[in-house]
This record gives structure tokens, C-alpha cells and sequence, in this order.
């Protein structure tokens, strides 16, 4: 299963961050300990959303689409 990931950070800049993993809670583990270098200056990350996918090519084209324009828009407004 992949997942699909939408990360909302907890800090005074409210930021968000798409990603994907097979294991989303060792992945939100990893952005919360400072693991992962884009996201470790905006710390604590808490999961907004995330969707689990059994086609691993459709998650790969859903995470791309979400870090589109119309996708950042799309999420903002329904998820």
C-alpha cells in the first residue's frame, strides 16, 4: 500500500507538505525528528490528510497532481 500524505505544520508559518511513503508513521517520525532536510526548519508536522493507494502508479500521479498548481488549489479547497 502507498500513501499519499499531506503534512500541516504546527509552527507560527503554516505550511504544508505532500509526500509519499509506504509507511506513514515511520515517514511522519522521520519529518518530526528533523530527518528529512525540506521540512526539518518547519517542525512540528502534524498529518492534515492521507490517502492509502493499492496501484502504486496512481499514488505516484496523485502525489505529483497535489503539487501542482491545480492540484495546491484542489487541496486547499476539499481536503
Amino acid at each position: 500500500m502507498k500513501y499519499v500524505y499531506i503534512l500541516r505544520s504546527l509552527g507560527a508559518d503554516e505550511r504544508f507538505y505532500v509526500g509519499l511513503t509506504d509507511d506513514l508513521r515511520e515517514r511522519l517520525r522521520k519529518h518530526n525528528a528533523g530527518e528529512v532536510p525540506h521540512t526539518s526548519k518547519f517542525r512540528p508536522w502534524a498529518v492534515k490528510t492521507y490517502l492509502g493507494f493499492d496501484n502504486p502508479d496512481r499514488a505516484v500521479a496523485f502525489e505529483r497532481y497535489l503539487k501542482s498548481p491545480s492540484g495546491r488549489a484542489f487541496a486547499r479547497k476539499r481536503l
